[in-house]
């Protein structure tokens, strides 16, 4: 089966291909910062995809992240093992790209979950009334102007690095200007040009839709939420995206019962050594110089399938070939691992992980949910 890279002579076919089988066209071909992957079946493209440059935040650092998006399959050719070779395909993609993870949405996640693809956090929206959002101290918030960008996306950054998940939202993936264009975008200056918080919002038939509330401390975060009550006017609800969860966990008014509207995505691990060697461990710096013996089983990435030893020594974190085997580890239980979601008895419990666990679990035991913040 071909597969081969989606170029511009495939916009037309890809955009009758995506609309037959999602039932909305997309983009034709991918943007800056992105590329994509066409499978073709008897002279005909078969299905799409597309992957975009992202890094996101593990431990504090940044991992190089392919997000994976648009996937559709034209109902013609489904049941034929399209789906499989085109992710198949992606693999060797994203790490002949450098990209050792994979992250995406699956509406059916049976094939993806056959590729090595497991849930690994969450995007959520907190629905709020008005009244619901705590009235704060009057800040001298303005408009964004275009200057301010690059300070915004540093306040942006300094929260992100905090909340495991989260992407970095650098160009050219992400188009920093586009907030220029939003119903609400709100910023506190700080000091010389810096940014204390900023507020980011559409007004919708529905509601206020918050897509980003953002500051760097409590008094900022309260101003944010208080000019948020004001700007709400006669909208009876109050859509919030969860960026930073100390807003929704500890600052907002809702009650014993709630509604998040909550989108699951999936990681795959698709380079251990390359992920691990990336990602942030600061757990590791409390540990004493220790290794555990995995048999990593993974059917679709060979390159790191096998004996594989993850070695704490000094602090530091690294993967190298070799070792017993002792912990069996499938391809599908690396994902919810390194994102710290789930502990080796749940992964035991899922068949999906075979030994003593306890390392692994103490390398990643962080608070909180890994969440993103962004579709792709």
């Amino acid at each position: 089966m071909p597969i081969r890279a989606l170029t511009e002579r495939d916009a037309d076919a890809a955009t009758r291909l995506r609309r037959a089988a999602l039932g909305r066209p997309g983009r034709p071909v991918p943007g800056p910062g992105a590329r994509g992957l066409v499978a073709e079946l008897d002279g005909r493209l078969a299905a799409v995809l597309t992957i975009g440059d992202f890094h996101q935040f593990w431990g504090g650092r940044t991992v190089p992240m392919g997000g994976v998006g648009a996937v559709a399959v034209d109902p013609r050719a489904r049941g034929r093992g399209v789906t499989g070779a085109l992710l198949d395909a992606a693999l060797r993609d994203l790490r002949e790209h450098g990209q050792p993870l994979a992250a995406l949405y699956a509406p059916a996640p049976a094939p993806y979950r056959s590729r090595g693809w497991e849930r690994a956090g969450v995007l959520e929206w907190l629905d709020l009334s008005p009244d619901q959002v705590p009235a704060g101290p009057r800040l001298p918030a303005r408009a964004v102007r275009e200057d301010d960008l690059a300070a915004l996306h540093a306040c942006y950054a300094d929260l992100a690095s905090t909340v495991n998940g989260l992407v970095d939202r650098a160009p050219p993936a992400v188009a920093a200007r586009d907030v220029l264009g939003l119903d609400i975008a709100s910023v506190l200056p700080g000091h010389d040009g810096d940014v204390r918080g900023y507020l980011t919002a559409e007004r919708t038939r529905h509601g206020l839709r918050v897509l980003d509330l953002v500051a760097r401390d409590a008094t900022a975060l309260a101003g944010l939420l208080g000019g948020l009550r004001d700007s709400a006017g006669p909208a009876d609800r109050v859509a919030l995206r969860v960026v930073d969860p100390a807003v929704t966990g500890l600052l907002t008014g809702q009650g014993v019962e709630f509604a998040v509207t909550a989108s699951h995505w999936m990681l795959r691990v698709v380079d251990l050594p390359a992920a691990v060697a990336a990602r942030g461990w600061p757990a590791a710096e409390g540990l004493r110089d220790t290794a555990v013996d995995l048999d990593v089983v993974d059917g679709h990435a060979p390159w790191h399938a096998g004996r594989q030893r993850l070695v704490v020594e000094g602090g530091a974190v690294r993967v190298e070939p070799g070792g017993t085997g002792a912990v069996t580890v499938h391809a599908r239980a690396l994902g919810p691992w390194f994102a710290g979601t789930q502990d080796g008895h749940a992964l035991r419990r899922a068949g999906l992980l075979d030994g003593d666990a306890r390392l692994l679990d103490r390398l990643v035991g962080a608070p909180g949910v890994p969440r993103l913040a962004d579709f792709f």
